[in-house]
C-alpha cells in the first residue's frame, strides 16, 4: 500500500498529494510519470510526477477532477493508501542527458498552463539547481486557478504570471506574453510547454514563428501507460508514436496536434456518464 502523507486542495478541483513510494522517489527523473490505482476496482490513472524526495521516500502527484477515477483519487484522505503506484515510467526530459557544460549555455523558457504547471516544477528545479538559466510563464483563466506560484518562484530566475481575464499579471494568453518577452530582448534558446493540448498547439506555432525550439508533453493522452491500449497513439514527424512509452515529451514542431485533440476527446462521453453514476450513488 502507498500511504498519502500530505494532501492539499490547490483549487476546488485540483489536488496535490505526497505519497510514500521510496523506490520510485529514489529513481525518478524530470518528465517521467507514474500510474495510480486508487482501489481494488479502480482505474489505472497516469499522472506526471510533480516532485520527488528520496530522503523522505515520497513522490508528489497533482490530480485534476475530470472523471470518476480522478474524483476517487481526490476523495482519499491523509493516511489512507492507494492500492498501487507504479513508476517511474516514460522517458525522462532530454536535457537530463545533456553534458552540464553544454546545458549551462542554454536559456530555457517554460510555458505552463493550468494543471500542467505542476509537472513543470521538477524540470525547472532540476535545471535551476544546476545553474542553468530558467524562466517560467504560468497561465490560467483567472487568478484563483493559478497553482505552484511559490514553488516555481524559487525554482527559476524569473517567474511570469498571466491570466486570460487580467486578474493577475499579464492580461492575455501565454503566447502573447511569450512574444512580448522575446520582443523585449530576452534571448531564449529552448522552450518547454506543458498544459492543455490547445495551448501547446498555439505555443508551438508561436515558437515556430519566433524560431524557438519547443518540447511539449502529451501526458494527457495516456490511459494504461504501457503502450498496450493504443489510446495515446500519435503522429510525430509522420511516424506513429505512443506517448507513454516513446514520450511523454516530443518535439512540438513534429506533433500532429489536430490528431491529438481528436484523440483526447474520445472518452468524454464515458467520463460524463461515470460522474453521473457517482453523483446519483450508483457506484
Amino acid at each position: 500500500m502507498y500511504r498519502i502523507l500530505n494532501k492539499e486542495m490547490l483549487t476546488p478541483t485540483i489536488c496535490k498529494m505526497d505519497v510514500l513510494a521510496p523506490r520510485i522517489a529514489s529513481s525518478a527523473q524530470p518528465g517521467q510519470f507514474l500510474i495510480v490505482l486508487s482501489g481494488e476496482r479502480g482505474e489505472r490513472i497516469p499522472l506526471t510526477i510533480s516532485d520527488y524526495d528520496p530522503s523522505v521516500g515520497s513522490v508528489t502527484i497533482v490530480t485534476q477532477r475530470i472523471g470518476a477515477s480522478t474524483a476517487e483519487i481526490i476523495s482519499r484522505s491523509e493516511d489512507e493508501s492507494f492500492r498501487s503506484v507504479v513508476g517511474p515510467l516514460g522517458t525522462a526530459s532530454d536535457f537530463v542527458n545533456v553534458p552540464l557544460e553544454e546545458l549551462r549555455k542554454r536559456r530555457y523558457i517554460f510555458i505552463a498552463g493550468g494543471v500542467g504547471t505542476a509537472p513543470v516544477y521538477p524540470q525547472a528545479k532540476w535545471l535551476h539547481d544546476r545553474g542553468v538559466s530558467v524562466e517560467v510563464i504560468i497561465g490560467a483563466k483567472t487568478a484563483d486557478l493559478l497553482i505552484y506560484k511559490k514553488e516555481l518562484a524559487s525554482a527559476c530566475d524569473c517567474l511570469h504570471i498571466c491570466t486570460d481575464d487580467g486578474s493577475e499579471g499579464f492580461h492575455g494568453m501565454v503566447t502573447a506574453l511569450l512574444e512580448k518577452l522575446v520582443g523585449e530582448g530576452r534571448n531564449y534558446t529552448h522552450a518547454v510547454a506543458i498544459g492543455p493540448m490547445i495551448m501547446m498547439k498555439f505555443t508551438t506555432l508561436t515558437c515556430k514563428k519566433l524560431g524557438l525550439p519547443v518540447t511539449v508533453s502529451l501526458n494527457t493522452l495516456m490511459v494504461d501507460g504501457t503502450g498496450m491500449c493504443g489510446a495515446c497513439r500519435v503522429s510525430v514527424g509522420g511516424k506513429t508514436r505512443f506517448a507513454c512509452v516513446d514520450g511523454p515529451e516530443f518535439d512540438g514542431y513534429e506533433v500532429d496536434f489536430d490528431e491529438c485533440l481528436r484523440r483526447q476527446g474520445q472518452y468524454k462521453t464515458e467520463e460524463k456518464e461515470a460522474l453521473e453514476r457517482i453523483s446519483e450513488g450508483r457506484i
